[in-house]
């Protein structure tokens, strides 16, 4: 099957994508993207200048029929990233409609806009092969190009299909980035493969996910609470059939809010760009917040301590989640220093395999599973497993209690060096009123246990978020 099989299937469909700049029908989406893909064919690797909209979505598509890896360059990004991901891809080519989107790179730029429509599309290529690049936040080191397959993706978008009970019935609205696997590989290849219509707000506002008329909304925690903060919003999406929160944890007030505004309460999901998505709550099964439901058809979890040994699913024990199934990856891209160019991502010899253990990928995130299977992502083993005093404490649990105070809008919990304990708990709150440090260590303390008690508080005007919204707590640790 065709991994954008409904772009295919029912090109006849209208309005199956809307933006602010206008809609296209299946039709006129697959006669652009095809005009555009028949410049690509044998292109090598394309990268292409992600603004929200049409022509991202155009160039995106162009490049998955022409079976010429993708790789979204995000329209932030700085001189020196921009070049970083350009040169590490080896893109041929990138696509925009913007002619300095190149920077300094030296790169050809080719226009999205303006082709004339093509009849026919391309071939389908192979199940294999790679379908997209995409380049992690580079939060450890420069940023790893993460090759995704089209039959990872293809496996990924029908579990979530069937979990989401989503169809070419169903509306989708959203307005994240698209150079993502939240927006981008769910959020706009989900619906062409599904057949379901896609309305992209260009920013995630409040006014304009009410405006949307969508069945199916995507979003992040950070798009989560400024709707809640925006009761009429809220409450227009009362019509819509499944609210979905993913990128990092929602935290419990603001799953609350969300029953209470919508009447529904939201589905969240995990997952990474190595593994795309591998765990979520049903549509038609039990939602919890904190937690992030089963595993997917075809997806395997475990946990295992330090050394690697398996630990029980009882719901206590945190260790270290891998996952194993179709959705992974192939493997990273190669540095650039290696020799090969251009072409060398689809032979496979610019890919370093990826480093699986019978199987397993090692997420590097720390969580628990429940006897009935039920997940519960801790955090990063790298910032949100602290070692305290001999005890392991989940910062996501604290700043879970400390959210519970009315004064506090937003919590980061980290462990900071201490000469006694290893690490000790240090807390970074946003509140919207008056909120004492020693109160609010108090009012973990009456919550939680008392080794999980924050024995610093720091109060500031807002905390570093990367652009899906989650804090970058290395940002806390070096301040």
């Amino acid at each position: 099957m065709r991994l954008l099989g409904a772009l295919h299937d029912q090109a006849d469909l209208d309005r199956a994508v809307t933006t602010p700049e206008g809609v296209l029908s299946r039709h006129e989406l697959l006669g652009r993207a095809s005009a555009l893909a028949a410049e690509l064919a044998g292109a090598g690797t394309a990268a292409v200048h992600a603004v929200p909209g049409l022509p991202t979505i155009v160039a995106v598509t162009a490049g998955l029929l022409a079976g010429v890896p993708v790789v979204p360059v995000p329209p932030d990004a700085g001189e020196l990233e921009r070049a970083h991901v350009l040169r590490d891809s080896r893109a041929a080519v990138l696509l925009s409609d913007e002619p300095a989107a190149a920077g300094t790179s030296g790169l050809p730029v080719v226009p999205i806009s303006g082709h004339t429509r093509s009849a026919s599309a391309p071939a389908e290529p192979a199940a294999d092969a790679p379908a997209l690049v995409l380049y992690t936040s580079g939060t450890t080191g420069p940023p790893k190009g993460v090759v995704l397959s089209r039959a990872a993706i293809a496996a990924d978008l029908d579990a979530l299909a069937a979990a989401w009970e989503w169809t070419a019935g169903d509306t989708l609205a959203h307005g994240l980035p698209l150079y993502h696997v939240h927006g981008l590989v769910l959020g706009v290849l989900g619906a062409l493969r599904t057949g379901s219509r896609l309305v992209h707000t260009g920013r995630p506002t409040p006014q304009a996910y009410a405006a949307a008329g969508g069945t199916l909304y995507f979003g992040v925690p950070t798009v989560w609470s400024r709707v809640c903060a925006d009761p009429s919003a809220a409450r227009a999406l009362r019509g819509a059939r499944l609210l979905v929160s993913g990128s990092a944890a929602l935290p419990v007030p603001v799953f609350d809010d969300l029953v209470a505004l919508t009447g529904q309460a939201p589905v969240e999901r995990y997952g990474m760009t190595e593994t795309l998505i591998t765990v979520s709550a049903r549509a038609a099964g039990e939602r919890r917040a904190g937690h992030v439901g089963l595993p997917l058809p075809g997806v395997e979890t475990r946990l295992v301590d330090d050394a690697g040994a398996p630990l029980p699913a009882d719901g206590a024990a945190i260790g270290q989640l891998q996952v194993r199934g179709a959705t992974l990856f192939d493997g990273y891209v190669r540095g650039s220093g290696l020799a090969g160019g251009g072409g060398a991502l689809l032979s496979g010899d610019g890919i370093a395999p990826a480093p699986l253990t019978d199987g397993w990928y090692a997420t590097g995130d720390v969580a628990t599973i429940g006897p009935d299977g039920w997940h519960r992502i801790v955090g990063r083993a790298s910032t949100d497993l602290i070692k305290t005093g001999g005890y392991r404490v989940g910062a996501g649990e604290v700043e879970d209690a400390l959210l519970l105070h009315p004064a506090v809008r937003e919590a980061a919990v980290i462990g900071s060096p201490h000469p006694d304990l290893g690490e000790q708990i240090t807390a970074f709150v946003v509140a919207d009123g008056p909120a004492a440090p020693d109160e609010l260590v108090a009012f973990v303390a009456a919550r939680l246990a008392a080794h999980k008690r924050p024995r610093v508080v720091h109060l500031v005007p807002e905390l570093p978020r990367n652009g899906m919204g989650k804090v970058q707590k290395s940002r806390l640790r070096e301040a």
